[in-house]
């Protein structure tokens, strides 16, 4: 997990390409997703290796479904959501990273099953994450 302040959370939301929330009935969030893109100056290793390799690109950043509503379709919805606006803004590639130490095997079978392929791995210094990083490119 890797968890914000508030502040930092909403300078981030601010800073992003593309930033989507989905309601619950009560209206607590059920999930959400911020992209940055190859315009926003950046903001982490992870950003930083896509703006290394990738000329145009939106990067998700955080995508969080809450536990109660994993499994119903939202994690798609939100990604989705994002390629819409993706091709909209004529970006031609999704970027993100998935963990290899700690493992997400079930962040990985999503991603592969949205049709993202391997672009390379890497550590976050700030954490000793291994991550790989994964892109999708857009028709």
């Amino acid at each position: 997990m890797n968890a914000l302040p508030p502040a930092d959370f909403a300078a981030l939301a601010g800073a992003a390409f593309h930033a989507r929330m989905i309601a619950a009935p009560d209206g607590a969030p059920a999930a959400f997703l911020i992209a940055l893109s190859h315009e926003t100056p950046p903001q982490g290793p992870n950003h930083a290796w896509f703006l290394g390799r990738h000329p145009r690109f939106a990067y998700v950043d955080r995508v969080v479904v809450a536990e109660a509503w994993q499994g119903r379709g939202l994690g798609r919805v939100l990604y989705d959501d994002l390629a819409a606006a993706a091709r909209a803004a004529a970006l031609p590639l999704l970027a993100c990273e998935v963990n290899l130490d700690p493992p997400n095997p079930v962040s990985m079978a999503f991603h592969q099953k949205l049709g993202f392929v391997e672009a390379g791995d890497g550590t976050d210094p700030r954490n000793g994450k291994r991550v790989r990083y994964l892109v999708k490119a857009l028709r």
